[in-house]
């Protein structure tokens, strides 16, 4: 028993240390290779720059005046002129031409949402759809490089913002970029309660006689997951960073544990 924790110590230092891996979203991915870092937590620091899901950097903190800056230019298509009706302005309506893409929409813009953890998930797909008849590469085939490249960069975008905004973990980690919280993604797990109680967890998973052992112990990550991300959804709310990267750190651990079982099922 004494080896088989030494064991186990010794394999989760090493699943902590590496990068988390997102499963692919099956819908229309033949064309987009975007990845996303994993999470690592330590102190809570403020940054003007970060490059959040390999796009370019963008500031969390000045998304509301871009916003509010936006509202008062008239953005126009740049194939046929016509002006947009607001500062969400992917496509345009008028020629069905794929606009440049522009940071400075954030993924909650994209899908119509209000910029906050709790949202409807339920209508995320019937939107990401929508879009996606609309910018997808392969629809626009015959148009001019140019423009099949706004479409590339536009449809890959939209892959990600549904990836991240559908995913309770991607999308506490996302609003928390947008307020300007860094994660350090360098750190190990510290929390020897967190780090013991994983220890147990990943015992039971290798113990598992069988499927519907498995499927307990995934039915009790997900309460897990669940608590967690209520309690990240208070924190968040409150503005208490710190106890939103606590949280924020327990979803990660037992959201690798779901994963483990699902290799095992």
């Amino acid at each position: 028993m004494w080896k088989s924790k030494v064991w186990n110590l010794t394999l989760l230092s090493t699943i902590v240390r590496r990068r988390t891996t997102l499963l692919s979203i099956s819908h229309f991915q033949s064309n987009s290779t975007s990845h996303f870092p994993s999470p690592s937590f330590s102190t809570i620091s403020r940054t003007s720059n970060f490059d959040f899901l390999g796009n370019p950097n963008f500031p969390g903190k000045t998304f509301c005046s871009e916003s509010a800056e936006k509202s008062h230019v008239h953005v126009r298509c740049w194939s046929c002129g016509n002006v947009a009706n607001g500062s969400l302005f992917l496509f345009c309506d008028s020629c069905r031409s794929v606009q440049p893409l522009d940071q400075s929409v954030d993924y909650f813009e994209i899908f119509g949402l209000e910029r906050k953890y709790d949202i409807g998930v339920e209508n995320l797909e019937g939107k990401y759809k929508d879009w996606q008849k609309k910018l997808h590469p392969d629809l626009v085939h015959s148009k001019s490089e140019k423009e099949r490249g706004f479409a590339a960069e536009q449809s890959a975008r939209v892959i990600d913002a549904y990836r991240t905004l559908s995913k309770p973990l991607l999308r506490a980690i996302y609003i928390m970029r947008l307020e300007g919280v860094d994660v350090d993604e360098e750190e190990t797990l510290s929390d020897p309660e967190l780090l013991s109680e994983i220890l147990e967890i990943r015992e039971a998973v290798e113990e598992a006689a069988d499927s519907q052992e498995l499927n307990q112990i995934q039915s009790q990550m997900q309460e897990k997951l669940d608590h967690w991300s209520n309690s990240f959804a208070n924190a968040f709310q409150r503005r208490k960073f710190e106890e939103a990267l606590n949280s924020i750190r327990r979803m990660t651990y037992y959201q690798r544990v779901n994963e483990e079982i699902v290799k095992k099922l």
